[in-house]
């Protein structure tokens, strides 16, 4: 009896020191991507004195790697070596690239190591999610309370920026001082690539089960086939459209709230990763009572209404209409992406389930964002050159209409099935 609960307690010590483990690995992973992410914008422009079109290109390196991404997680960690030392490895390579990012004086020295970390640092993405997942019994109960920490982790980088260190306003964002962000995001890469070797063992499932995927199921080509049904068309040309107005908050949202004045911009932008995390939790009841359409519309005119906000507001007497559009994000994000994976699960069967998600996910955040942060960086340009005395009003009306627009497309044509009203 001694023995029996000496092992219940022995397992329970182990459940809660591999939670502990995977919190921390979630928290130091967002902790990275929001240490200098938010304030690239801002970055190219104030320090590196980018054109529109020269923050376009670096911000497209992001859609590079998600595309990239499959082939390092579907031809390498699912065949030939655990997740946990390649997670160690492609870390300790972005600790680099960040100090090389860091040290650069221009854009052309700057572009290269930044492709180079996104190629690195996007696989990662997926990476601990397979490390997490496999030490699950029951993902779908387990999971949330692990992936919290990762918007934890953006929150308080964002907090750090703004309210413990101040690069990101006054005197210190003329000085230059947004270049340690890279500084700080490469420390903690190195501390995240050397604690990436002390995780939990996760060897690739495919050696353990003798299991192969072709390229095409790895890259979600298989589910090509879901593009005959057209609801399921629609949404995934309307998903890859939406793309457009995420680049423009993702590429200006930072460089428009420092540029009117707005104190601590990147510390208020984390009320948007705690927004997100809120309708998260509020996404179930959406669903349940409106369905998967309505859901979506709801994110789509998100969109559309925060950058109407932005256009109008102010950093003075109408900077409550800024807050608002930045606490929008979490409609934005999860009522249209989030519930988008979950439409994807509900309609792609068995069979196509992981091939639907990769073929949206390279669809959007590799095509869709790569158009988006084209045209994010062109409207900019645009503009700038023009000389507009509403410079900034005028660049965010055109993603606040392609939104509106969208969502008068999607109202029109998505026809809902009785199965898809609430896929939960």
């Amino acid at each position: 009896m001694q023995n029996e609960n000496y092992k219940i307690i022995l397992n329970l010590i182990m459940n809660i020191t591999t939670r502990i483990k995977l919190s921390f690995m979630m928290f130091l992973e967002f902790f990275i991507w929001g240490a200098w992410f938010v304030t690239l914008g801002t970055f190219l422009n104030i320090n590196l004195n980018a054109t529109g079109l020269e923050s376009a290109n670096v911000f497209s390196t992001q859609s590079f790697g998600a595309i990239i991404a499959p082939f390092i997680i579907g031809l390498i960690a699912d065949r030939y070596f655990n997740a946990e030392k390649i997670l160690g490895v492609l870390h300790l390579l972005g600790a680099f690239l960040m100090y090389q990012m860091y040290s650069a004086s221009n854009v052309s020295v700057f572009y290269p190591y930044v492709l180079a970390y996104m190629i690195a640092y996007m696989p990662t993405l997926a990476l601990v999610n397979s490390v997490s997942f496999r030490q699950m019994d029951n993902p779908e109960k387990e999971f949330s309370s692990i992936r919290v920490w990762g918007t934890i982790g953006w929150i308080i980088a964002g907090l750090v920026i703004s309210y413990l260190f101040h690069w990101d306003s006054g005197d210190s964002l003329k000085g230059g001082a947004l270049k340690n962000t890279f500084l700080m995001a490469g420390i903690a890469s190195l501390v995240l690539g050397l604690y990436s070797f002390i995780l939990p063992k996760t060897p690739p499932i495919a050696r353990e089960a003798g299991e192969k995927s072709s390229i095409s199921e790895i890259l979600g080509l298989d589910a090509l086939k879901l593009l005959n049904k057209k609801d399921f068309l629609i949404f995934f040309i309307s998903a890859i459209l939406i793309c457009i107005p995420l680049a423009f908050y993702y590429q200006n949202a930072n460089p428009f709230l420092s540029d009117i004045g707005l104190p601590n911009p990147t510390g208020k932008m984390a009320i948007g990763q705690i927004s997100e995390a809120l309708f998260l939790l509020l996404l179930p009841v959406f669903f349940s009572r409106f369905g998967f359409k309505k859901t979506i519309l709801f994110g789509m005119l998100a969109w559309a209404i925060r950058y109407a906000l932005f256009a109008y507001g102010n950093a003075n007497e109408l900077s409550f209409m800024l807050i608002i559009g930045i606490a929008l994000h979490g409609i934005c994000y999860d009522f249209f992406f989030v519930s988008g994976q979950i439409y994807t699960d509900a309609r792609a069967g068995e069979k196509y389930k992981s091939s639907a998600q990769g073929l949206v996910t390279l669809a959007t955040y590799g095509v869709g964002m790569l158009i988006g942060f084209w045209v994010a960086g062109f409207i900019t340009e645009y503009y700038k050159e023009a000389g507009v005395s509403n410079f900034w009003q005028s660049v965010w009306i055109v993603p606040a209409s392609i939104a509106a627009v969208i969502f008068v497309l999607f109202l029109a044509f998505f026809k809902e099935g009785k199965k898809e009203t609430s896929p939960l």
